[in-house]
């Protein structure tokens, strides 16, 4: 009688142990999916090319470790007067660069304090044309290298002088890749207003060339008109 209850009892407790393991799986997996994917990455960079309609304001929105350096920049492509607003707020929702309509800028926060940053680009000023708009986004946590230095001195191994030429190494390639990125703003401009003037060109000369035909057969027409002689099938008496 004593062993029969103990088997229905451990068949009772056996599925709600089942039962209670996978939902503590189902809430680390949600946990762990609520972070972003590169929280744990050293360095971020992105590069976008988004396009503003008329009278529109996007934002886009960009986490950040606390204490990482976080960059942005903006660049106008083509459209319009070539110029749109740009603003950013921090984590705390403040206006930490405000808003100014011009063909490109950018900011830099050395120290964030973590969160999500809202990176906004205002066509409101444009009711006609839309814009093709350059966005370039670094997120860098330079501390990620002092935590392998720790690590190093652990093994009793002298590694600053190399730790610290690493991190102006990579403070480095950071400010050339910012550079890059300029450059390629540039580039990005310049190509796309080639690509007008070419095809303002071609619209241009065809409509001239087709004017110019047209003239010419008129006029020739009408000279015709002039030597044109009419013979009567009647003959006087």
């Amino acid at each position: 009688m004593g062993s029969t209850w103990q088997r229905e009892r451990l068949n009772l407790l056996v599925p709600i142990a089942l039962i209670c393991f996978v939902l503590l799986i189902k809430t680390s997996s949600a946990q762990e999916a609520q972070q972003p994917w590169y929280e744990n990455l050293p360095a971020v960079a992105m590069d976008y090319k988004v396009h503003i309609d008329a009278g529109k304001e996007d934002c886009y929105h960009q986490y950040v470790q606390a204490g990482a350096t976080f960059y942005v920049s903006f660049s106008v492509v083509r459209g319009g007067d070539g110029m749109a607003g740009f603003a950013v707020r921090n984590p705390a929702n403040e206006v930490v660069k405000p808003y100014q309509w011009q063909a490109t800028a950018d900011y830099t926060d050395q120290v964030s304090p973590g969160g999500y940053y809202s990176v906004c680009i205002d066509n409101q000023f444009s009711r006609f044309a839309g814009k093709l708009v350059n966005i370039y986004i670094t997120v860098v946590k330079y501390d990620a290298w002092d935590k392998y230095a720790k690590e190093i001195e652990e093994l009793q191994l002298n590694m600053q002088n190399f730790t610290s030429s690493i991190g102006t190494v990579e403070r480095n390639i950071n400010d050339m890749i910012d550079y890059q990125a300029h450059s390629r703003h540039r580039e990005s401009r310049d190509y796309a207003l080639l690509l007008d003037n070419n095809s303002y060109i071609q619209t241009f000369s065809i409509s001239q060339i087709v004017v110019i035909l047209i003239t010419c057969s008129i006029q020739v027409f009408f000279v015709r008109k002039l030597f044109d002689v009419r013979t009567s099938s009647k003959s006087r008496i």
